[in-house]
């Protein structure tokens, strides 16, 4: 289950383990899991740290999970979206991947390249091809996202088509110098399309 109840925290870095910080704010210090390979550009004990986070509820447990960029929390998100994905398998794909490079092995069907995190077999690659090629949000993986992106976009779900459908149409369609409605009516055109 993903639950947006903390989006980030801000406060001073105050320990680093493997693939962990402690955070203190506020007189409490929360014990975060981060990718390992994030450990290193955290900073120094003492400074100021800003995580984007992901709260997960589980039965026995909560957990937060942080991350250096926002599209890596969206990233992580959306991974833990897929069958057989859990928490710990998404950290370590984020290891491996920046979430732009994922989204270029995903799109190429790359099942080689994604077995090689430990615990994704060729199955799961599979699968994992499957459920997310053209489904990724472009978006923020290429750095085209913007405000006015995101307005497009809930205009397009505000007329039923799903978030994943609207940005995939949206990145479809060209903007350079485009109007708004012009972009509208382009990725309606592709929708209709499908």
């Amino acid at each position: 289950m993903v639950s947006t109840l903390i989006s980030s925290i801000s406060g001073t870095l105050r320990g680093v383990g493997a693939d962990w910080v402690d955070v203190a704010v506020g007189g409490v210090t929360f014990r975060i899991s981060v990718p390992d390979t994030s450990v290193n550009s955290i900073g120094r004990v003492g400074e100021p740290l800003r995580l984007h986070t992901s709260l997960q509820v589980r039965e026995d447990s909560l957990i937060l999970y942080g991350f250096l960029t926002e599209d890596e929390r969206q990233t992580f998100d959306t991974l833990l979206n897929i069958s057989g994905i859990g928490p710990r398998l998404a950290l370590a794909m984020l290891a491996r991947f920046s979430p732009q490079s994922l989204v270029q092995t995903v799109e190429e069907g790359d099942t080689k390249t994604l077995s090689a995190v430990p615990g994704i077999g060729r199955r799961t690659a599979s699968r994992i091809v499957l459920e997310l090629k053209g489904k990724l949000d472009l978006d923020f993986a290429d750095g085209r996202g913007s405000a006015p992106d995101s307005e497009l976009v809930d205009a397009l779900t505000a007329l039923g088509y799903g978030d994943n459908e609207a940005r995939e149409a949206l990145s479809r369609t060209a903007s350079n110098g485009q109007s708004e409605e012009d972009r509208i009516r382009a990725a309606l055109e592709y929708l209709a399309g499908e």
